[in-house]
């Protein structure tokens, strides 16, 4: 079974609510740059109990979130799993009709932004670790611009259309053998509105 290439839009609140575990978001992240993971694999990368890693994977696969893959070894005892779809995402719009919805979203938000900003941390905790080439190359930039809403939606796609075609690249490169020098790269875009701000996140 190969995974579809399009991306499942969350609307359902009970399957975001599957994704409003820390854990379970973790191991998604990990099972998507893995591409294809069981469970001893991903319990080796988030440092917990594969027993614990098996029963937070089959809630993920409940709600289609993930799925079986083809395995990858000749071990029929092994599980192997994979993403259900090239990417997910979740939109407000789709939960703000009710308080329960809207703070169910807010939560998973929230968790996500965190988890980011973890990985981002751990970078920089290590980056005297790394080559002076990635070093580098890595990058942290905002843009503060005026926009309206219309043309923050047209910015999203595009920086989502350019974002797709390196990963299009980085994926065939890999395919075909092309792995030295080759490292994940977690590239992390926010688009929101903002008035005055302070320190703290207050408005003033």
């Amino acid at each position: 079974m190969s995974a579809s290439e399009e991306t499942r839009r969350v609307k359902d609140l009970e399957t975001l609510k599957a994704l409003a575990h820390p854990l379970r978001m973790k191991l998604y992240r990990a099972l998507y740059v893995a591409g294809t993971a069981t469970a001893s694999h991903l319990a080796d990368q988030v440092d917990e109990a594969v027993s614990l890693v098996s029963y937070h994977l089959r809630k993920l696969a409940a709600h289609g979130l993930i799925e079986e893959a083809e395995a990858a070894s000749g071990d029929a005892r092994e599980r192997w799993w994979q993403p259900a779809a090239a990417s997910i995402s979740t939109r407000d719009e789709d939960f703000r009709d009710a308080p329960e919805r809207a703070a169910a979203h807010s939560a998973v938000s929230r968790m996500h932004a965190r988890q980011q900003h973890e990985l981002y941390e751990t970078y920089l905790d290590t980056q005297s670790t790394w080559d002076e080439t990635w070093r580098d190359a890595a990058f942290s930039a905002e843009y503060l611009v005026s926009l309206t809403p219309d043309e923050l939606s047209r910015l999203a796609e595009e920086l989502n259309e350019l974002a797709a075609k390196w990963r299009a690249r980085g994926r065939a490169a890999r395919e075909a053998g092309d792995t030295e020098g080759r490292e994940n790269v977690a590239i992390h875009l926010y688009g929101f509105p903002f008035r005055s701000w302070s320190p703290g996140g207050k408005e003033s």
